[in-house]
């Protein structure tokens, strides 16, 4: 009887903390179901619908435009490219943000001022960040490409956002730029709440610089590399900006992830309900991907364990 009014009181002490708690929850949740919630539902419903070239809603198609998607031809090119953009670009960035990272944790004069620095590209808009590249690479005026002749590494100036295989490797370059910075403070955050007690206890047991930092550094960075990996997955995965500045001129599908495809079929073909299911493809592709990942990582499991 008394474990049962206990419960009770439980229950109610739980229900009177949410009423309490949701007038400071209220504009959050107001703001995730306007900005995500609705648009992600709409989206959904839209996938099932016949429209027009014009958004005109001429019934429900079932599972049409999803057979229209699979059917597409250049859907195998696109998801090459994705699974190589992502992929190769995440990679890139935590291995360069892992370098950085380390550096930075060192005390050296003027480090404050390379941390500000390196938070620049970051920062600065995506798309101002890809024009800049844009010019840079230009084979006529670019800076990036007379560099690149003056110390030797081509004979003359290249066309490189002017076919498909060059424009998307600087695309990767220049993402893997704005990537690193988050990534190398969030690697750098993990870095300081690692104990130096526990790095003294592994010198004291006599193991090396190299032996400290994957043995006992490393594993410690798994919840800070963890988050690094997820945020940077979901951007670059869903990245538009980039891969439309540098590579949006250049005929056809061969540079196009699946992110870019789908805003030419809005823009050039104007298959509003296609795109639309292509995007719950990729939403779910994305679930699932992460999903998997903190499955296999287990980013939050201890370290001891």
């Amino acid at each position: 009887m008394a474990t049962a009014r206990n419960k009770a009181l439980r229950r109610q002490a739980r229900k009177q903390s949410t009423l309490q708690a949701l007038p400071w929850l209220a504009p959050a949740l107001v703001l995730i179901v306007g900005v995500v919630i609705f648009p992600a539902g709409y989206m959904i419903y839209t996938s099932f619908r016949d429209l027009s070239r014009f958004g005109k809603d001429r019934g429900w198609a079932g599972l049409d435009n999803y057979v229209r998607v699979f059917g597409l031809d250049p859907l195998s090119t696109v998801l090459t490219n994705t699974v190589v953009w992502t992929v190769g670009v995440v990679l890139a960035t935590v291995l360069v943000s892992l370098v950085l990272a380390q550096f930075l944790n060192k005390r050296f004069p003027g480090r404050k001022v390379l941390r500000m620095v390196i938070i620049v590209p970051w920062a600065a808009s995506v798309v101002m960040t890809s024009t800049v590249f844009v010019y840079g690479l230009d084979p006529f005026y670019g800076i990036i490409n007379r560099l690149l002749v003056d110390v030797g590494l081509i004979d003359e100036p290249y066309g490189f956002l002017k076919n498909a295989t060059s424009g998307f490797l600087s695309a990767m370059a220049v993402a893997v730029f704005v990537s690193v910075p988050f990534t190398t403070f969030v690697v750098l955050s993990g870095l300081q709440t690692i104990p130096h007690d526990v790095l003294e206890a592994a010198a004291i047991d006599g193991a090396g610089k190299v032996q400290t930092y994957w043995r006992v550094v490393f594993p410690m960075l798994r919840p800070a590399l963890a988050v690094a990996a997820i945020i940077n997955i979901i951007n670059v995965f869903n990245s538009l900006p980039i891969l439309k500045t540098m590579t949006g001129s250049i005929p056809g599908n061969d540079a196009d992830t699946t992110t870019t495809f789908m805003f030419k079929l809005i823009q050039n073909d104007r298959q509003i309900d296609t795109a639309s299911a292509l995007s719950v493809v990729n939403f779910a592709v994305i679930i699932v991907v992460i999903g998997v990942y903190l499955k296999v990582v287990k980013p939050m499991r201890e370290v001891s364990a």
